[in-house]
């Protein structure tokens, strides 16, 4: 079946089943590089049942009898022609009489204008863009001793050279020349094999009166314009986004599950990413980022359509909160330390809280309980000892639940261990008690004699901004009272620790898409800082493991990113930082096989560094001339800006223009629905 309608694909000829007269349209009267007018008339229209706007039309060249080559035409717009004027005087003078003068030309209906002039009122003249040119190569090559001419069919995206307009014959493009034109690939890919995806059909405009009675002529995708690529998908709430996100996971899902290797190998090899036949050498892991839960759950809106539904077997769920058959996303703050550490660091930079004891803190050089152990300097393990115990202490005082049976063991000192010794372990209830007393008495005589014999104090810049933020007092002896631990004693940083768990999320995920798995990331019922700070932290986890790979001499799989509501993760059109992770994705993440999908309303809200290095485009209804006038400076989509203006939300639903990398022009697709039940 799949061998047919290949030969079908590539057996199509463009010169012979393009140039049937019952597709002809008109004749152009101007052409140059770029443009193009044809003179039509309503007859010729109605014979190819309409001409909508964004129709692929083919100008055929007639000037010699020995040359191949066609012309491909978009229509754009209506065109002046030279009479037009003329038309109009007649036409008024007819409508002032009060004459009814309808009847189109070429049809049965009877009309009180004579023939004559109902066939001049039928001319019209179409203005269309030119997308480049298919011609044939001819070539001799000599086969077991013979000469053998062989001739192959090529496609240019611009003119290399044009004739004067009467040379040319135009015919609407119709179904398998349509097909062959919309499928057309710049590489040797032949569209449409086993391992290409059918991804809709070829739809024109909003009103499908001719297209509807005709038969759908199929558009695929090819994964591998996609995996280790950049791809947007522009449109408002309900236009689909949502459902061709799911089509291009089923995709890449399909053609991963024929990967020809299932395990990544220990050391680097020289290996191609795909076989000859298409597929992937190793599976292809996909994450996620479910802002909505409409691909972790199934739902009412949309039912039968959640990603978990269809492949169970391959998909691991992570969510902010406990949830059966959900692992939790979140950290302990007391045994992740430096995780959780960078958390309210980022939490305290979103919500701008700023203040010098609060940059003080933020700055402090805080090592993990094991990187303390480690280190044979005991000077330097003693303050870091002091200074990891102080910061577990400003947890606990800022309400973080503590692990059962918890206790901190630290270097204290005898003449301030007053109740307690710290060496010895204690709660961290007597822990915080013992650092409010040394930072109370800390101009007292021991502290005074303790600098002057070592030469520098007993607590270091670190220590000190520790002891601030954990007493709320800027200086000793309980004076210049500040917030304090109290800046960091909100939910949105509750949410993201949970104290028993020794699962580390940052891990278990880059593991799980090595292995080709589905990651769904549930962040539905997380607030905004939750969902910026655990999507940045999985995706610098998921980075950092493929540029370890990368720099060390190992082979990184394909790993696909999907972020739905980008424009409330990534960085702003007007950020400079090209060190932001979602940058550096979208920069470097070809070398390292990374692959980024992104889902928006507000194509002017993204960052052009990210806009200008994305590959794939799916544009749906857009509705003000802001973002329209972003989408202008990329591909050829100026040519759709006032279609996507339009929008019938009972009819247009997953109407798409799609410009894929392997692709040389925007094609409008209808997008077939998403249906995890398929088949029942």
């Amino acid at each position: 079946m799949i061998e047919e309608k290949l030969r079908e694909i590539i057996g199509v000829d463009i010169f012979s089943k393009g140039r049937d007269s019952s597709i002809f349209i008109g004749r152009p009267f101007y052409l140059d590089y770029e443009k193009a007018r044809i003179l039509i008339s309503d007859a010729w229209k109605s014979q190819v049942k309409g001409i909508p706007q964004g129709t692929f039309l083919l100008a055929f060249y007639d000037g010699e009898d020995d040359v191949d080559e066609v012309i491909l035409l978009r229509a754009l717009t209506p065109s002046r022609l030279p009479t037009d004027n003329d038309v109009v005087s007649s036409m008024i003078e007819y409508y002032k009489g009060g004459n009814d003068i309808s009847g189109r030309a070429g049809d049965e209906k009877e009309s009180k204008l004579d023939d004559i002039t109902r066939y001049e009122f039928s001319f019209s003249g179409l203005e269309c863009r030119v997308l480049g040119a298919f011609y044939k190569i001819r070539k001799s090559e000599v086969v077991n001793g013979e000469e053998v001419l062989t001739e192959s069919l090529e496609f240019g995206a611009d003119l290399e050279n044009f004739y004067s307009a009467n040379n040319y014959s135009v015919y609407k493009a119709t179904g398998e020349v349509l097909r062959k034109i919309v499928n057309q690939r710049d590489s040797d890919i032949i569209a449409g094999n086993e391992n290409e995806f059918k991804i809709g059909f070829v739809r024109y405009s909003s009103s499908r009166r001719f297209q509807s009675k005709e038969p759908p002529v199929n558009v695929f995708i090819s994964p591998q314009d996609f995996v280790g690529k950049r791809t947007a998908l522009f449109g408002m709430t309900r236009t689909g986004k949502s459902n061709t996100v799911k089509k291009l996971i089923e995709a890449i899902a399909e053609i991963s599950a024929k990967a020809s290797s299932l395990l990544l190998p220990i050391s680097s090899i020289d290996i191609e990413d795909f076989t000859k036949s298409g597929t992937p050498q190793y599976p292809v892991g996909q994450i996620i980022f479910d802002v909505n839960g409409e691909y972790a759950n199934p739902n009412m809106q949309d039912a039968g359509t959640a990603i978990y539904e269809l492949y169970k077997e391959r998909v691991s769920r992570y969510s902010v909160i406990e949830k059966k058959g959900f692992d939790v996303l979140r950290v302990n703050f007391y045994k992740e330390i430096k995780t959780g550490f960078e958390l309210i660091k980022n939490y305290l930079n979103n919500n701008r809280i700023s203040g010098d004891y609060v940059r003080n803190f933020e700055a402090i050089d805080l090592w993990s309980a094991e990187e303390i152990e480690s280190t044979k300097d005991y000077s330097k393990k003693t303050r870091m000892e002091r200074v990891y115990a102080a910061y577990i202490c400003c947890l606990y005082k800022a309400g973080f639940l503590v692990p059962s049976k918890f206790k901190i063991k630290f270097p204290g000192k005898k003449e301030l261990n007053k109740n307690c010794d710290p060496s010895n372990g204690i709660s961290l209830q007597e822990a915080s008690s013992w650092f409010e007393n040394v930072w109370k008495d800390y101009k007292t005589q021991f502290f005074k004699d303790y600098e002057l014999e070592k030469g520098y104090e007993w607590a270091d810049d670190d220590l000190k901004a520790l002891l601030i933020f954990l007493t709320g007092f800027k200086s000793p002896e309980e004076k210049n009272p500040v917030s304090g631990y109290r800046k960091i004693r909100v939910s949105e940083l509750h949410e993201l620790h949970v104290h028993d768990s020794d699962r580390s999320f940052d891990k278990e995920i880059p593991q799980s898409l090595r292995r080709g798995e589905i990651v769904i990331v549930d962040l539905s019922q997380g607030s905004p800082v939750v969902q910026k700070t655990f999507s940045e932290r999985i995706c610098k986890s998921i980075f950092n493991d493929a540029m370890n790979n990368f720099v060390s001499g190992k082979p990184n799989n394909f790993i696909q990113f999907y972020f739905e509501e980008a424009h409330n993760l990534f960085p702003k059109k007007d950020e400079k930082d090209l060190t932001d992770t979602y940058n550096r994705i979208a920069k470097e993440g070809a070398k390292l096989s990374l692959g980024m999908i992104y889902a928006t309303q507000e194509v002017s809200s993204i960052s052009s560094n990210i806009l200008k290095n994305t590959q794939n485009w799916f544009i749906a209804h857009l509705n003000n001339e802001d973002e329209l006038k972003e989408l202008r400076k990329y591909y050829d989509f100026s040519d759709f800006i006032t279609s996507l203006l339009r929008f019938s939300s009972g009819n247009d639903k997953g109407f798409v223009r799609m410009k894929t990398y392997s692709n040389p022009f925007v094609v409008p697709v209808q997008i077939d629905r998403f249906l995890a039940n398929r088949g029942m």
